[in-house]
């Protein structure tokens, strides 16, 4: 089956929806504008996490493409999370957010956090349904470097983003080809591994310079 097929199911498949429907007439009204829709739907999305996101990348990876769909919605969603990330931890002088902050329930979750760093936030950030902007909030509160924070939001949201963008552009054939799915495990495994080496690298310049502080 072609791609040009592929695409006209995955377009009638969020057709059926209204949201799906309207999104997708978003972006193509506004295809004048090039990738600024795209992008801007999932960074909105950051902030207000009521938004669809797999439906902007699903309508993304119709309106632009599998490539370009995937990079829009990636860039728009990282850098979305990036923005609420500092700005929360930047907002961590007011009592109010203190008082989020130092809850027993959230402490439990940074805590955690704090422990096991880039996996566990990577693993979450891999699932379409995790709820992204509450891990967003949490990774602010944790002791977690930016770059550590970075990290684990750029492969593990390249890693949800391509596999529903993969999934949606492929929809017909997908279960039909068992391989693709294969394919996409030994990846996120290659993506979890590269992750892992960077964070090491990052843990061990951050402690030489603590060391050279001291």
């Amino acid at each position: 089956m072609n791609e040009e097929s592929n695409l006209d199911e995955l377009y009638d498949l969020i057709s059926d929806s209204v949201i799906g429907s309207f999104i997708i007439q978003l972006l193509e009204f506004y295809g004048s504008f090039g990738p600024l829709p795209g992008v801007l739907l999932p960074f909105i999305e950051a902030f207000v996490p009521i938004l669809p996101i797999i439906v902007f990348i699903l309508a993304n990876s119709i309106v632009y493409g599998l490539f370009w769909g995937f990079l829009y919605s990636w860039a728009g969603s990282i850098a979305g999370a990036i923005l609420v990330f500092i700005l929360v931890r930047k907002s961590e002088r007011f009592r109010w957010v203190r008082r989020i902050k130092y809850q027993r329930h959230i402490q439990k979750i940074t805590s955690f956090f704090d422990r096991h760093g880039f996996g566990p936030l990577f693993l979450l950030l891999c699932f379409p349904f995790s709820p992204s902007a509450l891990l967003n909030v949490v990774a602010a509160f944790t002791k977690m470097s930016i770059q550590q924070v970075f990290l684990a939001f750029a492969l593990g949201k390249a890693v949800m983003i391509f596999s529903v963008s993969y999934v949606g552009d492929s929809i017909a054939s997908f279960a039909e080809n068992p391989v693709r799915t294969i394919i996409l495990g030994v990846a996120i495994g290659l993506i979890w591994l590269l992750g892992k080496y960077i964070e090491k690298r990052i843990k061990r310049r951050v402690d030489r310079e603590d060391g050279e502080a001291i």
